[in-house]
């Protein structure tokens, strides 16, 4: 053996807690802390990938030994996690061997799954869509790497002229992007995550960073270590682990934080101590219309503003948020302070709201009100949970209204441009936005007969079964209609493939080239390391073997203007690769060639991105990243400040260059609090409020495979208050039923736990697929962002014995 070997297997037991990944397929992935070296020799090479899990976009550094990942370790040359990975991170290479991966496609013949072969399944695919493809919709979400996001965008848009295309982030991210076009006119943070190393005050807003986000969490947790003061402020609806180290809970009701928002910049104007000069100079105000509400709202003076938030004094807020008056007055005596530094956190509590473009809104309002925006640590910034929910969905634009580099369908102008640049006819692109992810599975899941216009449905890299709300509504109600054709791309059996009627095997993250966005606009590439199982095979070729078989059949839309296929590649003589077969998928770099494809659309917006092979060198790059004298290309950091923004102007200190008043400013919002849609009352006395664990990763689909973070979560729960379960007779563990309007849900009882709700209110995660939460939540959203709100709606909770009892008498009388 030699030394090298004996430094890597010396390692490797000496790893603390994480060092071990066991995966179901019964062999160990070791895995090296940071300040490990990365051994070689013996056939073991390493290299670079983001973390397929959140938005973070830590790195990590893969080991392959035999054609297999055999070792994690984290990246110490990433500037996003410095060599930190959290405890999903350290086990993502386990991912890739459950025991029961997909490997062939699978088509369902009188009601079983049968074996075929590929180009069966693709011909299949192509049919349905050639015989109505306007009745064809196509579900994806963040975790679409770029290209894939891009093919599928062109596909769609550019080819079968039909918006229905729409991703899962709807439901995560969606009323982050309204709030940043309301406010700035363009989407995604200005900041970045050096904000959290400057920072002196850190708010987070309903959400929980110290395991949703802890890598994040812990560059300021290291900063107290290191003897700096950063004051961290909890608001949220339940104690978690951020509250255990938050200097300040604030413990409001739901919907609160729209009150709380409302209350601070009342009392910045009240007491005049608001940033003038700031909002003078930068800023306008806005509030939004009564009679069809709209992005663009209405300009309002300062006065009106001033009269209209007048109302939201910290004794009204206290009513309304159930946050003391004295705690609203000191979060403003903060942020009318100039001499610190405040960045707000935010992720799924402000966006999973019935008024999530709202409180998105305000939030940025306080910032730009109060000036604390523009300097390294101040910021306000929203953290995304899926790995290119940035990248994939709001920068190339996978959603029903949208068109890659910042361009709307509804607009001719940004029609034509895309037509333009995708060589496809005019008049190509539909002018009719498509269906949002619940008026999909609305029309998709009710029948024709009855005017349910979706009769054939892709879904790829997510799992509605699961995450969609509502579930006997916009999912189950599938079950038993003959016409409705459900195709899944998928790499493990799901809640989905469940009612599936077409099953293709999936390759995941290394088994595929790729490319992420995180949440500080970081992009991020990464090489295919090692080959999928059986016949699974990448999503991307799956777009373009589906369109090249519609070609075939001779529709007109897979032909751009020149009369030829539209995906197509060709070599250095000219010669046309045939992409679409997958034995030559990897005869080029497809990526590459989607990617610069795409890298034209993001000037249109400022949101300029670097050639491929930037990122191939790079651990990611924040855009806009710009060419410099010398041939190199600069990231950004801090956008719409001229110290660090290349398209500020000359001369201006700040400068929005998006503004939606087309003068340069950002919007300053007004919007009137209004009460959730569903209230608890005495038939339902509970608000449920659902999230995810530290252990797993959204549905678990990938996380339940890892044994180790398998047995550290085995089963979902609910949190209950130590009160509310006495009252009930409800003891620690005993099995309960949560039952609301819409559905039923078995649950063991956890009181006193990890997360700690105030009386009245139960937590659920939602990554355990025996124990569906989501038969209960509501499909109630937004009216902006079309984002459902699953964190409040009303439920009751019955001891599984009583409710048995109760259904029995029932029965019987």
């Amino acid at each position: 053996m030699d030394a090298k070997r004996r430094s890597f297997l010396k390692s490797t037991a000496m790893a603390a807690a994480c060092s071990m990944v066991t995966s179901e397929a019964g062999f160990s992935l070791p895995v090296l802390s940071a300040d490990d070296g990365l051994p070689d020799g013996d056939g073991l090479t390493w290299n670079k990938a983001p973390c397929r899990f959140c938005g973070t976009g830590c790195h990590v550094q893969v080991g392959v030994e035999d054609g297999r990942v055999v070792a994690i370790a984290g990246d110490k040359a990433a500037d996003v996690n410095k060599g930190l990975l959290c405890v999903k991170g350290y086990h993502v290479g386990g991912i890739l061997y459950g025991k029961d991966r997909l490997t062939k496609p699978l088509l369902r013949k009188d009601g079983k799954l049968t074996e075929i072969e590929w180009d069966d399944a693709i011909d299949i695919v192509a049919k349905r869509i050639m015989d109505a493809p306007d009745k064809f919709a196509f579900y994806g979400s963040g975790q679409w790497t770029i290209p894939e996001g891009f093919a599928a965008q062109k596909f769609m848009k550019g080819g079968l002229g039909n918006n229905h295309i729409d991703p899962n982030a709807r439901l995560c991210m969606a009323s982050a992007v309204t709030g940043f076009l309301a406010t700035y006119g363009v989407d995604e943070p200005a900041g970045c995550y050096a904000d959290l190393d400057e920072c002196d005050v850190l708010i987070t807003w309903g959400n929980n960073p110290a395991e949703m986000h802890p890598v994040l969490f812990s560059r300021v947790t290291d900063r107290r270590s290191r003897g700096e003061t950063v004051r961290i402020i909890d608001i949220g609806t339940r104690r978690t682990r951020t509250t255990d180290a938050a200097n300040d809970y604030l413990e409001m009701q739901p919907h609160g934080d729209v009150a709380i928002s409302l209350g601070i910049m009342h009392l910045l104007i009240q007491n005049e101590n608001y940033d003038k000069s700031f909002v003078e100079n930068f800023c306008n105000f806005r509030g939004a219309e009564a009679d069809t509400p709209t992005l663009q709202g209405e300009a309002i003076s300062e006065e009106d503003f001033r009269k209209r938030i007048a109302k939201y004094t910290p004794e009204h807020v206290e009513e309304l948020s159930g946050v003391p008056a004295d705690k609203i007055r000191m979060l403003a005596e903060l942020f009318a302070n100039r001499e610190i530094r405040i960045t707000s956190l935010w992720c799924m509590g402000m966006n999973q709201h019935t008024m999530g473009t709202a409180i998105n809104s305000l939030v940025h309002g306080v910032h730009l009100l109060s000036g604390h925006f523009g300097r390294p640590g101040d910021a306000p910034t929203s953290l995304t949970g899926q790995p290119s929910a940035c990248g994939t969905v709001r920068e190339v634009g996978t959603l029903a209204h949208a068109l890659p580099g910042g361009r709307v369908v509804a607009k001719p102008e940004h029609r034509a441009q895309c037509e333009e640049m995708w060589n496809v006819r005019e008049g190509s692109i539909n002018p009719e936005p498509g269906y949002h992810t619940v008026k999909m599975f609305e029309q998709f899941t009710k029948p024709t007969s009855e005017g349910g216009d979706i009769n054939t449905l892709f879904v790829q890299v997510t799992n509605p079964g699961q995450t969609l709300p509502n579930l006997n509504a916009l999912f189950n109600s599938k079950d038993g209609l003959e016409d409705k054709f459900l195709i899944v791309s998928e790499v493990y059996p799901t809640a989905t493939t469940r009612l599936a009627d077409l099953i293709l095997p999936a390759a995941l993250w290394v088994e595929k080239n790729g490319m992420f966005g995180n949440s500080e606009r970081r992009t991020q590439q990464w090489f295919k390391m090692v080959d999928p199982p059986g016949e699974a095979r990448d999503d991307c070729w799956m777009t373009i073997a589906i369109a090249h078989r519609l070609f075939e059949l001779g529709h007109e839309g897979m032909k751009n203007k020149d009369g030829e296929f539209i995906f197509a590649v060709k070599d250095e003589n000219g010669k046309e690769i045939p992409v679409w077969e997958f034995e030559h998928y990897y005869d080029t770099n497809v990526d590459k060639h989607l990617f610069e494809e795409y890298r034209a659309f993001t000037t249109m917006k400022h949101k300029n991105l670097a050639p491929y092979d930037e990122y191939v060198a790079a651990r990611g790059l924040r855009w806009p990243v710009v060419e410099q004298s010398d041939g190199s290309w600069r990231e950004t950091k801090f956008r719409f400040a001229a110290f660090d923004d290349p398209f500020v102007a000359e001369g201006q200190e700040f400068e929005f260059y998006h503004s939606s008043s087309n003068d340069g400013r950002a919007q300053i919002w007004f919007h009137e609090y209004a009460p959730p849609p569903e209230m608890p009352d005495d038939e339902y006395p509970f608000w449920l409020c659902t999230g995810r664990v530290l252990e797993h990763w959204h549905t678990g689909t990938m996380t339940r495979r890892v044994s180790q973070l398998s047995r550290a979560m085995p089963t979902s729960y609910v949190e209950m208050h130590a009160e509310d379960a006495q009252a009930a007779n409800i003891r620690q563990g005993e099995t309960v039923v949560i039952e609301s309007r819409r559905g039923v849900c078995e649950l063991p009882v956890w009181i006193d736990g990890r997360g700690r709700p105030p009386r009245g209110t139960i937590f659920v995660p939602f990554f355990d697929e025996t124990k569906l939460i989501n038969n209960c939540t509501l499909e109630a959203h937004d009216p902006f962002s079309k984002q459902p709100d699953y964190k409040k709606c009303a439920v009751r909770v019955v001891k599984k014995s009583t409710a048995k009892a109760n259904a029995t008498e029932m029965v019987h009388s």
